[in-house]
């Protein structure tokens, strides 16, 4: 492919030769679809507001009508936003393989929505709600003036996703551990390596032998471990990667 990178190239050497892939995803996939990251205020109302105290229950207790509005504030700009082409590359890549699992840290239902099945959204998807107290699904939000509304049981609805200060979903992060630890390649694309426990999926990978790529515009934390490091944006690098595995599989 004109203009392909030689790390594009490694990475695609490595991915032909793989049988089991994990990929693992931040908030730089979804900001080329226009989603802000998390300390991005949505706009100038939320500013003044520290993000933690919006996303912890605590917070939640202190303000709910603050924090309930915040999150559909949040939901509102994340419905006019569509897949990206990174989004669309990763749907692609999960046919290609024997195994394969994506990780999203992102909230935000993209890759869902780009046709990814095989997904394990490690915070939650902001698109659903459980109770505050018991953690009852809620499939269908009732019909309620308050701010937040409640659930059948009294208790306060939520988001739900993972708040600061709580832990991961139990299963789903086994799910993502032990698939990480059995695959031959990880590629960990747009995340900073700064958010744990998430930002110790590449090292999990790596000691696990796993052919380690990080794909990202910056260099981060994760980039002095990796085996390749394909210094880009998410959605032209996979574009390409995506692109070119086809190739190699039609030669």
């Amino acid at each position: 492919m004109p203009g392909r990178s030689p790390a594009i190239d490694r990475c695609v050497d490595a991915l032909a030769r793989s049988r089991s892939v994990v990929v693992s995803t931040g908030a730089g996939i979804s900001k080329e679809s226009g989603i802000p990251t998390f300390r991005d205020a949505p706009n100038a109302l939320w500013a003044n507001f520290d993000p933690e105290t919006l996303a912890t229950p605590e917070g939640f207790r202190q303000n709910p009508s603050l924090v309930w509005r915040w999150y559909g504030e949040r939901r509102s700009m994340i419905s006019n936003a569509s897949p990206n082409k990174g989004h669309e590359a990763l749907a692609e890549m999960e046919s290609m393989f024997e195994e394969f699992m994506l990780v999203t840290q992102n909230i935000d239902n993209l890759h869902r929505q780009a046709g990814s099945v095989n997904l394990i959204e490690i915070h939650g998807n902001i698109f659903k709600h459980k109770c505050f107290d018991v953690g009852h699904p809620i499939d269908e939000l009732p019909d309620d003036d308050r701010e937040p509304p409640r659930c059948e049981c009294g208790s306060m609805i939520r988001p739900d996703i993972v708040w600061f200060g709580e832990m991961l979903p139990e299963e789903e992060f086994d799910r993502a551990i032990r698939a990480l630890q059995t695959c031959d390649t990880a590629l960990i694309v747009g995340t900073s390596g700064t958010v744990h426990p998430a930002a110790g999926f590449a090292s999990v990978a790596k000691e696990a032998g796993a052919t380690l790529i990080e794909v990202n515009p910056e260099e981060t934390p994760i980039t002095e471990i990796a085996d390749i490091f394909v210094q880009s944006t998410s959605a032209k690098a996979l574009e390409q990667i995506v692109q070119s595995l086809k190739e190699t599989r039609r030669k």
